[in-house]
């Protein structure tokens, strides 16, 4: 009988706190999502990111590093790691929902004067020996908000290395494009040092049968070794490329194994979707939402202080004056109680910390906004860029016809004293240029690609 008033007591505090709603569930942000692409709003759901990264890379050389990267890259081991320790720090969260329970022993022996006028003592032994429990009830839904805000972190962490894994991706695969251009690049210079070799001696052998001076000869000389003094800096460019796309991948710098330009294929086709589909394919994104979750149940958290905490408490054990008797069933001893704890001086510190986790739950919504708007912008900014190296392609390639027909026109012309040597040197050197823009065109195609991809949410499935 001496239990009804703790089970009663009990009892109305739970009534109670079941027809008290503190925190609030958690819906997601409402948020336009609609005309985020820019001269876009196709419905079609078709989306080049939920396609594998294999389907986007067909170069075999450039899927073996990007699975090395896959395994290998310390940013991505880094982000595993801070994936690992949020689902510990979720599953400490959900072990606060038990009882905390302890085990202890103890020993005291204490003496008091048997009379007045008595100079002898009596001693008393007490031996205890028990276990203590203590149990918060979630009556306001704090240790359930802080499982919520505990998963939000999990789940962000997850998405954070998914960004990772995308960037890390793209990064590869850019590096891997430029070592190409930069290859042929060089292979360019080299061959244009070889016609300029050419162009000199035809300029040295004119000038013997005074067709041109040696104005014409040294000027010649002159556009030879600009071309040829590139050469380094084209070989140093390759060898700093390679040594970054080794640490990207995880291997020390090194030379990197790799096609050619010509030999690089690209994707017919570049559905982007409708943008709702960011919310889902998009790290960043994702994960700007879950921070905002995150934050949001912090806010629950803070609403809970300002009520009461009912901790239960419960003990059991042996208590005994002597060793003897110590587990005699007459020393089996027990309680139990049940105690709240009213803030009531401290309610400037918990409108404090309210107002901390209201803004904070306001900034990470104006965060994920601004990451949502930053995604859109940049998935418009890839299809204009591929747009854009399409359009130059025929263009390009006029041009290049036209410039090669000129160095030869002019080669022949200037034989003849028909032209002057310094159109032969103009149209040369607009020829080289313009291969060089082919080239770097092709690059801004292929980077293009592997950019929309990467900024549609691809890369991480």
């Amino acid at each position: 009988m001496k239990k009804q008033p703790v089970i009663y007591f009990l009892f109305s505090l739970t009534i109670i706190a079941a027809s008290c709603s503190v925190t609030k569930p958690y819906q997601s942000p409402v948020i336009e999502k609609q005309n985020l692409y820019r001269d876009q709003s196709s419905t079609d759901t078709n989306n080049i990111a939920n396609l594998h990264w294999t389907e986007i890379f067909t170069d075999t050389l450039l899927q073996n590093l990007i699975q090395e990267g896959i395994d290998n890259n310390l940013d991505l081991k880094i982000a595993y790691s801070r994936t690992r320790q949020a689902q510990a720090y979720f599953e400490q969260s959900r072990l606060a929902f038990l009882p905390n329970v302890n085990a202890g022993a103890s020993v005291f022996e204490g003496k008091t004067s048997g009379s007045k006028t008595s100079t002898a003592s009596n001693s008393s032994l007490n031996i205890q020996l028990g276990i203590t429990s203590n149990w918060e009830a979630d009556l306001w839904g704090k240790l359930k908000s802080m499982k919520q805000a505990s998963l939000a972190s999990v789940l962000q962490s997850e998405a954070y290395s998914r960004a990772v894994q995308t960037d890390m991706l793209g990064g590869v695969a850019n590096y891997y494009y430029t070592l190409l251009v930069l290859d042929e690049e060089l292979k360019i210079t080299e061959e244009s040092v070889k016609n300029w070799i050419s162009t000199v001696d035809i300029m040295k052998a004119l000038k013997v049968a005074d067709v041109v001076t040696e104005a014409a000869v040294v000027q010649s000389e002159a556009s030879r070794y600009a071309v040829e003094v590139t050469i380094p800096d084209l070989k140093q460019s390759i060898r700093q490329v390679e040594n970054a796309l080794s640490i990207l991948i995880g291997r020390v710098p090194g030379t990197i194994k790799r096609s050619e330009l010509s030999k690089q294929k690209t994707v017919t086709y570049l559905n982007t979707g409708v943008p709702a589909q960011l919310l889902s394919n998009r790290p960043d994104v994702l994960e700007a939402e879950l921070n905002y979750r995150y934050n949001f149940e912090l806010t629950n958290v803070a609403r809970t202080y300002f009520y009461p905490d009912l901790v239960i408490s419960a003990s059991g054990g042996f208590s005994a004056s002597s060793f003897s008797k110590l587990f005699n069933p007459l020393s089996l001893v027990g309680s139990i109680a049940g105690g709240l704890t009213l803030p009531i001086f401290s309610q400037g510190i918990n409108k404090t910390r309210l107002k901390v986790t209201q803004e904070g739950q306001q900034q990470a919504l104006l965060g994920f906004q601004n990451i949502l708007l930053i995604a859109g912008q940049e998935v418009s900014d890839d299809m204009t860029a591929y747009q854009s190296t399409l359009e130059k392609t025929n263009l390009r390639d006029s041009q290049i016809m036209n410039l090669q027909k000129a160095v030869e026109y002019t080669q022949l012309l200037v034989r003849y004293g028909s032209a002057n040597y310094t159109e032969v040197l103009t149209a040369e050197q607009s020829l080289l240029s313009a291969q060089i823009n082919q080239v770097n065109d092709r690059l801004k195609q292929l980077q293009a690609v592997v950019n929309l991809y990467r900024d549609l949410g691809g890369g991480w499935k």
